[in-house]
């Protein structure tokens, strides 16, 4: 299991720096398989960076010559708007590479300071996206994970990210399954895709642990009036149970989903990240 320190935010689906508030991203590895994230403050407006082409980056180090014209202009934007596009790239290779590798490049901000940014993996769950675009599958597993840590409050939480996938997949019996026995929910999508889309749900019986937690995008925030906020793009379709299969009991995530649930087929997709809490 590897304890990654990034953090992400509700107003801006974007990443911010894993070593930010002092927090080392390549802490232990307590186990082979899971994984621990201390990130889920990024802010939900950058999952909407629909000009940002991530899948035109090769993420090869330095070499900035691999970023589409439109997505080096995004991350060396000096705006807030350029804030967001880093942020949701921090986030976005922390999901995708391992702890061997990172992604740097520099830009200008406003007053004519450089600033050379290099952003650590950490989860593994797309690392060839560090020598080409990301594949289908990277591109859903890359998206459900950075939307797995996005925030309402804009607040840290330690969260056990767990899935089929084999480098968030849990061992029976292991110590994370104990530490962290309620499963939130799972969200599932892609943010690549011609029509940009991810889904979360929520299992009924421990939504009063999320919210107790500050955890509140896959069952939705409630308003003061009762009414229910989603947060940004990400689609609230109901209880886990309705859409997704029965948790998995020996690594407690759910297998699969409904692709696409308000569409006439019933496509289920794997690739589906299962998120928990203590």
């Amino acid at each position: 299991m590897r304890i990654g320190l990034c953090t992400l935010g509700l107003s801006g689906f974007f990443f911010l720096g894993c070593a930010e508030n002092g927090l080392d991203p390549s802490e232990d590895t307590l186990e082979i398989e899971g994984a621990l994230v201390d990130g889920n403050k990024l802010s939900s407006n950058a999952l909407a960076l629909n000009s940002l082409a991530l899948n035109g980056i090769a993420l090869n180090g330095i070499a900035l010559n691999t970023l589409d014209p439109q997505s080096l202009a995004a991350i060396q934007d000096p705006t807030d708007r350029g804030a967001r596009a880093r942020a949701f790239v921090r986030y976005a290779v922390g999901c995708a590479l391992t702890t061997s590798q990172s992604f740097s490049f520099s830009w200008t901000d406003a007053t004519n300071v450089s600033h050379h940014e290099t952003y650590p993996g950490e989860l593994g769950v797309a690392p060839t996206w560090a020598t080409g675009p990301l594949d289908l599958n990277g591109q859903r597993m890359v998206s459900a994970c950075v939307a797995a840590r996005v925030n309402y409050y804009e607040v840290p939480v330690l969260l056990s990210l767990r899935s089929m996938e084999y480098s968030l997949r849990l061992l029976s019996g292991s110590q994370e399954l104990l530490d962290f026995p309620h499963v939130e929910g799972a969200f599932w999508g892609n943010l690549w895709g011609a029509s940009p889309a991810i889904h979360a749900c929520y299992n009924s019986a421990t939504v009063a642990n999320s919210r107790a937690w500050r955890r509140d995008c896959a069952t939705g925030h409630v308003r003061d009036d009762g009414t229910i906020e989603e947060c940004g793009m990400i689609d609230v379709v109901g209880p886990c149970s309705t859409v997704c299969a029965s948790l998995n009991g020996g690594g407690q995530y759910y297998p699969f989903c409904v692709e696409k649930p308000y569409s006439a087929g019933n496509a289920n997709t794997k690739l589906v990240v299962t998120t928990s809490l203590p």
